[in-house]
Order: C-alpha cells, then structure tokens, then sequence
C-alpha cells in the first residue's frame, strides 16, 4: 500500500487487504536500517485473520522514500500522520527496537489513537556503543556486521533456522546494504539520544506487552526493567532461546504471545 506523507512517497505492507474501517488496525514498527519485511510472519497472520494490518518502512527505509528522521519524537509523530493518510482512528503498536520506542511515545503523546502497544527487543535508555555508532556514520560496512552479530542469538550462525532455506545473517545484511548513506547512523542515533522513556512510560494508559530475547546482546532483558516497571499494568514475555531479532529467530513464538495480547 502506497501513501503520501510530508510530500514524500510511503510504503506499508497491508496483507494484499484493503483496510476495511470496521475492522481493528495493527501497525507494525521496525527497527534501525530494517524495513516492513522483518514483520513478514506476524504481519500476515494478522491481515488474513480479521485485521487491517500496516506493517510501515520508516522514511528512508524499504520502499518508503528519504531522508531518514532524526528522533523519535520524529517518527512517532510521523506514524501518527500515516494512521491520518491511512484513515485510521486507533491502531494497536508493535514496534520492534527502534520500533518499540516510537510505539512508545506514540502512546503517551496520543493516547486517544493508540490501543494497545507490545515492544519487542526494547531498553530504556536503547544506548548505542561509540564504535557503532561511528562505523553507522562513517557509513563502514563493519556497522552492518556489528548490527548482524550483536543482532542475533550466538547459536543462530550454527543453524536452525525456523524459516527453511531461510539464512538469518545473510536475509539481515541483505536490507543493511539496501540502506542509503547515513540512514543506519540517523536510527542509531535517534535510539541512543532518547532521553524520555520512563517520563513517557509513566503517560501510557493502553495495554502493553513487553517481549524480549533473553539471549538479546543489543537489548537484554535487564535494559528493559526500569521500563517495564514505569508502565501501568506492563506484562513481560521472555523468549528463552531468542535474541534480539526475535521476529526471525523465534517467529511462532513471537507471533503466539501477539495473538494472546491482541486477540
């Protein structure tokens, strides 16, 4: 599905289904330098069983056209002008990392457009270590390695991958290399440089999953329990055997825990 946001092209992957206004909406939310794709199990499941899905790439990001946005105060107000392009009142959140905080902000700042929110591989404060964050703006392709092996479980390179024939690090480095010069570094650094987590926590009055990895090497379960603690009523869903690409690595599971909270 193709939209028009801020005079630029937007790109969201809606299941082949045009949105019905009758039924509920999910939108799903990726991470730094990934696209609507990484959602491809969770997001389909949900349109082909009574929901309008929009599973969105990020300006800058997939299909959807640049520059990239700098804050994630940036792109929650953003997703909010999607929903408005779309002809969506309320939608439920599922953000993953970078995704997961602006799912976040949208709660607290729009509360009457947000019903439910689940943050997967998500930490407050999301800080990003100073080589990353260097080799992402020196656009050095060590900034996609860093993001494919800090990305993924330690056993994920051995095999087993639960998509057949799929191979994770490739499929991952796939998108990373798409990525225009400086889109990596200007999600990186929206994540790192987001201060209001736990203020905004404190604000949202919506239904919240958190779901981690607990073998995630960027964002591990830790990270994410002062924040889960600033959430009224949060519920936390640990993967045992995930990392933080849990979509990938763990998509049944992920998509089990979202049918549970969303159904």
């Amino acid at each position: 599905m193709n939209f028009v946001v801020d005079g630029r092209a937007v790109f969201a992957y809606s299941a082949a289904h045009a949105l019905d206004p009758a039924r509920a909406t999910v939108a799903f939310l990726h991470g730094a330098g990934l696209d609507h794709s990484w959602f491809a199990l969770q997001s389909r499941y949900f349109g082909y069983h009574g929901r309008n899905v929009l599973a969105v790439d990020f300006p800058g990001h997939g299909r959807s056209a640049g520059p990239p946005l700098a804050s994630i105060e940036a792109l929650a107000a953003w997703v909010i002008r999607v929903l408005d392009a779309a002809g969506v009142g309320k939608a439920s959140l599922v953000g993953h990392s970078m995704g997961s905080l602006t799912a976040l902000e949208c709660a607290a700042r729009h509360a009457d457009r947000v019903e439910r929110i689940a943050l997967i591989g998500t930490a407050f404060p999301m800080k990003v270590s100073h080589a990353f964050l260097e080799a992402a703006r020196n656009n050095d392709h060590a900034a996609y390695d860093m993001e494919t092996i800090w990305g993924h479980a330690p056993e994920v390179p051995l095999g087993g991958n639960p998509y057949p024939g799929m191979w994770m690090y490739g499929d991952t480095l796939a998108r990373l290399e798409r990525l225009a010069p400086g889109v990596l570094h200007a999600g990186l650094k929206a994540c790192n440089d987001y201060a209001a987590g736990l203020e905004s926590a404190a604000h949202v009055k919506c239904p919240a999953l958190l779901l981690l990895g607990r073998r995630d090497l960027m964002t591990p379960p830790r990270a994410a329990s002062a924040l889960a603690a600033a959430i009224p009523g949060a519920r936390t869903v640990t993967l045992p055997s995930s990392g933080h690409s849990l979509m990938a690595e763990a998509p049944d599971a992920v998509l089990d825990a979202l049918i549970d909270f969303l159904g």
